[in-house]
Parts: structure tokens; sequence; C-alpha cells
């Protein structure tokens, strides 16, 4: 009984402490394990991280597919409901393309002056990557399904043995959802059954997602630590200028750029980044923008005003397409790095080329954790060495944490603005008060939620 008592008890502790703090907390027991299997060569240790880590990523992973396909189609069909809502979604779109083209301008500027690729002493020969190696093309025909869910199958041979895994081509996944969103719009009341058990499965699959993101101290805990055991001072050293480079572009997005276009259109950036926080704080330990679309839209609803019929098209198209972090400033950064490094000069043209490839094919990330087919998709399409994929594996945890927290600020940013620019926001619920924990994904799942998200 005592012990029921104190278990009890102790569970109300940790629902007291405000989930960044229990992040933070995670993030910094991570750090100290990390640093404890390497200095002392504990391999038990850093393979138990990354095995947390992995599945915490997985658990992420496992519920992308529902959550797009049935995000998608809820939001889509729910247009109807809302005035000019064609024009709300060009100019969404108009301003994905605006704030990435501003991004990837400020990659390109910050590599040009710092010069990342120059003088790193870094050997070529063993970097070597065994993805994909397609080009521009790849991305168009990537855009037609294979099938209704954009199943892809792949054989690999091992030891004269064959092995094949299913996966799900992402960006197919979002052309699904936007085709059957229209489709249910333009049926009309027919339709109302199927949106009505899409709109069901979604609650169903966001609680799921609820209960997988409570782990987030543990999980990202776990995924640094890894990251500190396995890559130590001698390989993060040579890429030292470049990790600053992405923290520091993706900052001066994240506190220069963004807060400038607010001020523009006369909303407070502080009021922003205090209600977009819990968002941006999940995106940056989870790595992952569609794990964090939940809160993202939860938040730019209750907290930043946007309202709820925009919010729910906005945010999941964002979470899928809108990645300044992942598909601007850092390609733009990492093909001027991987130029200098294989000694590649670059011309005007190919940083034009950079800018287009990183507006237009920033569907190509598709939210998931890191960057790397957006990378290859840059550098094949400039003709630079895929090798240099390899180059950059090693810290892309380390980069991914601040490009998806910059990602996620974005995806909350562009309703705002686009909802103040057509007079529908809720001018005085983004100027109040906001919580500091996760918004609760609903009423008889508040025990899960942060004390400080029940106000």
């Amino acid at each position: 009984m005592s012990i029921s008592l104190g278990a009890r008890r102790a569970g109300a502790t940790v629902r007291r402490i405000p989930f960044w703090a229990q992040t933070v907390l995670g993030l910094v027991v991570g750090v100290g394990l990390g640093l404890l299997a390497r200095v002392f060569d504990i391999g038990w240790l850093d393979g138990m991280l990354n095995q947390v880590g992995s599945i915490f990523v997985t658990l992420l992973r496992a519920v992308v597919v529902p959550l797009i396909l049935l995000a998608l189609i809820v939001s889509i069909s729910r247009l109807g409901a809302v005035a000019n809502a064609a024009r709300l979604a060009v100019q969404t779109v108009v301003w994905f393309a605006i704030t990435a083209l501003i991004a990837v301008v400020v990659g390109l500027v910050l590599g040009t002056v710092t010069n990342p690729g120059m003088g790193t002493g870094l050997s070529t020969d063993g970097a070597e990557y065994a993805g994909r190696t397609g080009g521009w093309t790849d991305f168009l025909t990537g855009l037609v399904p294979a099938n209704f869910l954009g199943l892809q199958a792949s054989t690999k041979l091992s030891d004269g043995s064959a092995s094949t895994s299913v996966s799900f081509n992402v960006l197919q996944l979002v052309v699904i959802g936007i085709v059957l969103g229209a489709a249910a719009l333009k049926t009309g009341r027919k339709a109302e059954p199927l949106v009505r058990l899409a709109d069901s499965g979604l609650s169903v699959i966001q609680t799921v997602l609820w209960w997988i993101i409570r782990l987030a101290p543990i999980g990202s805990g776990a995924l640094i630590g890894h990251a500190v055991a396995a890559y130590g001072w001698d390989l993060v050293a040579p890429l030292a200028v470049f990790t600053v480079d992405v923290y520091i572009g993706c900052l001066i997005v994240l506190l220069g750029v963004y807060p400038l276009l607010l001020r523009l259109h006369g909303l407070s950036p502080k009021a922003f980044l205090a209600g977009a926080w819990p968002a941006i704080t999940l995106g940056f330990v989870s790595r992952s923008s569609v794990g964090t679309m939940p809160v993202t839209q939860q938040v730019t609803i209750d907290n930043l005003g946007v309202p709820r019929e925009y919010a729910s098209f906005a945010v999941p198209l964002g979470a899928t397409t809108k990645m300044d972090g992942c598909a601007a400033i850092y390609p733009a950064l990492a093909a001027i790095f991987v130029a200098q490094v294989f000694g590649v000069p670059l011309s005007i043209t190919d940083y034009l080329l950079i800018a287009f490839v990183s507006v237009v094919g920033s569907a190509a990330t598709a939210g998931l954790t890191g960057a790397v087919v957006m990378l290859t998709l840059t550098l094949s399409t400039l003709g630079l060495p895929l090798a240099g994929v390899g180059l950059l594996l090693a810290i892309d945890p380390i980069l991914d944490m601040m490009r998806t927290a910059t990602n996620v600020a974005g995806q909350a940013l562009v309703p705002v603005i686009v909802a103040k620019r057509q007079g529908i926001l809720d001018v005085q619920r983004y100027r109040g008060p906001n919580g500091d924990g996760l918004p609760a994904p609903a009423a008889d799942d508040r025990s899960l939620v942060p004390a400080a998200a029940h106000a």
C-alpha cells in the first residue's frame, strides 16, 4: 500500500516538472553517459544508448504514415468551411517559398564568408555513401505514387542471402493525402462518413503519438549520449566551422529573420516565441517535424490565435514540406563545404541552382529525422561528389536538432503571417499569456501532459 502511494507521489512529482525541464535533464544525463562510455571505453553502455535512441526514432516513424495521410485528408476536406480557402492555400505556399528563399540566402552568405570546407584536412578517400544517387528528375518522378500507400521494397544481398525490406515514400504519401482530401472536398456530403472516419482515426493516432512524445526526454538523452560516445573530438574538430555555421545560420533565421517578418506584420516576436516554444523545444529533441506536428498545430491554434480550420491544413502541409533548417540553410552550407573539400569551384549559376533546389525541393526531406535526401538531391543537381554526404553523416544528429527546431518554428510562423494578412488571426489570443508545457491533445488524456499545459 505504501509502495503504491509512493509511486503515485513520484508520478505526480514528475508531471509537475515542466516538459522542457525534463527534456533538458534527459540531455544532460545523456551527455554524461556518453562521455562516460567514451572515456572509459564502455562498449555496452554506448550500445544501450544507441539502441534506446533508435527505438525512440523507430516509434516516431511508426506513426508517420497514418498521421500524414489522415491529417491531410481531414485538413483539406475541412477547407470548404473556410472563407477564401483557395487564397489561403496559395498564400501559404507562397510564404513557404519566400521564407525558404531567405533562409537559403542566409546559408549561402554564411558559407561564402566562413569557408567551412577550407583547411579541414579531411581525407576524401574513405568518404562513402551507399544511399540513393539520383538527380533532380528523381524528385519529380517521386511525386507520382507507385501504389496507394507509397510503399517501396528494397532487396539487399549479404553473405549469399537476400533480405527484403519495405518502406514508405513519405513524399508520395503527401501527394496521396492531398488528392484524397481534395476529392473528399469535391464530393461533398457523400464523403462525410469517410472524413468522420479519418478524423476519428487521426484522434487515435495523435493520442498514441502523445504517449511516444512523453518518452522524448529518455529517447533524446540516449540519442545525444550515443553521438557523444561515438563521435569524439578528433572526428568533430575538422567539421567544427561547418557545425557552428549551421547553428549560427539557424539562429539568424530563428531569432533574426522570423522576428523581422513578424514586426513587419505588426506582431510581437516575443509573443510568437513564447507561444511556439513547446513545439520548438520538442522539435529540437525529437529531430522530427512530423513527430512534432500535433504540438505545432495545437500551439498554433491555442497560443498563436490561428483559426483551427486553417491551421489544420497549413501545419500538416508545413510539417512535410516546410524545412528552412534541413532544406534551405543546411544544403546551402553543405554544398559549399563539399565543393571546397573536393576542390570544385562554384559559379554564380551554381549558387542560383542551390537556391532553386532548396525552395522547390523542400518536400524531399519529408519531415523525418535527418536531411540526407535533400543533401543528396542538391549535390546531384550541382554535379558534386556524393561521397561528400559520407563526410557529414557522423555529426548529422548534432546538426539535426537545431535544423528541426528551425523547421518547426517556420511551420508555425507562416500560418500566423497568412492569418494576419487575411484578417483572421485572433490577435488577443496571440498576445495573451502562454503555458510552458505541452498543450493537451484531449480532455481525457490530460494526465499525460505537464501541469502547465492545463492552464
